[in-house]
């Protein structure tokens, strides 16, 4: 679904990836963790498209087209989903709207026409159960007023609601108690079929246990410096980030 081949990437003149070499497959979940400046979040803001991230060399497909040469709103309506670390607030906009503007858009994307108000509705009320958000939250200005936990919640719902083939999250284990961060997991779970695949982004043992990945991959200093199964995510709970450190000899 995924290959990036020696993927290098800037922001403001300073070199953050240098070299990552990255495939996933259909219904297969990554997880990349990393000390902090390690790149994790770049990676997936150069995916998305956001423009403050220069691709300086490498290329990467999706699902069989060049990935960098679409628009962002083309990466997204083609399946690209980023779940952001902290979710800002867009005042005056309802969630109702939002979502049936995003919807839309990616419908007329591929030649659709606009979902009826009533299919759209029932859209909502079925992706909100997934994640156990109220009705009124779809009336309120997205993420206006939000706690930590339902500003999480609202993403894996509006995830929900799109069907992204890959969805990229990005530490959004962060900050969230224990149960609100079963809701967010058990979400995502219910999500997975043979034919979505998530990169997931943490520094947390906890959201091993329940996402139980595919394959986990350490990043350090813009590169993918070890890549293994769930056991190296524990490896790594226990020992930290210095042993492999001194193993790749940084």
């Amino acid at each position: 679904m995924l290959e990036i081949k020696n993927l290098h990437a800037s922001v403001e003149s300073k070199e953050i990836l240098k070299g990552i070499d990255l495939t996933i497959g259909a219904g297969e979940v990554h997880v990349v963790m990393g000390p902090n400046g390690a790149g994790k979040s770049t990676l997936g803001h150069v995916l998305v498209g956001n423009p403050r991230f220069e691709v300086t060399e490498g290329a990467i497909t999706f699902k069989g087209k060049d990935l960098l040469a679409l628009a962002p709103e083309d990466r997204s309506h083609e399946g690209i989903f980023l779940s952001f670390q902290a979710p800002i607030e867009i005042p005056g906009v309802s969630m109702t709207n939002f979502m049936r503007a995003a919807v839309n858009a990616k419908r007329a994307y591929f030649g659709q026409d606009p979902m009826s108000a009533s299919d759209f509705l029932k859209l909502l009320r079925e992706k909100r159960k997934i994640v156990g958000l109220d009705a009124h939250f779809m009336s309120r200005g997205v993420n206006e007023g939000f706690s930590g936990g339902e500003r999480k919640r609202n993403e894996i719902f509006q995830m929900a609601v799109l069907e992204p083939s890959l969805s990229i999250l990005d530490e959004t284990d962060s900050g969230l108690d224990v149960d609100a961060l079963r809701i967010v997991a058990d979400g995502f779970n219910s999500l997975r079929t043979p034919e979505t695949s998530a990169l997931v982004i943490t520094h947390y043992q906890r959201m091993l246990d329940y996402l139980k990945p595919d394959f986990v991959h350490v990043l350090m200093n813009g590169r993918i410096v070890k890549s293994g199964t769930l056991d190296l995510g524990y490896e790594i709970e226990e020992r930290g980030f210095d042993w492999i450190k001194e193993e790749i000899g940084a």
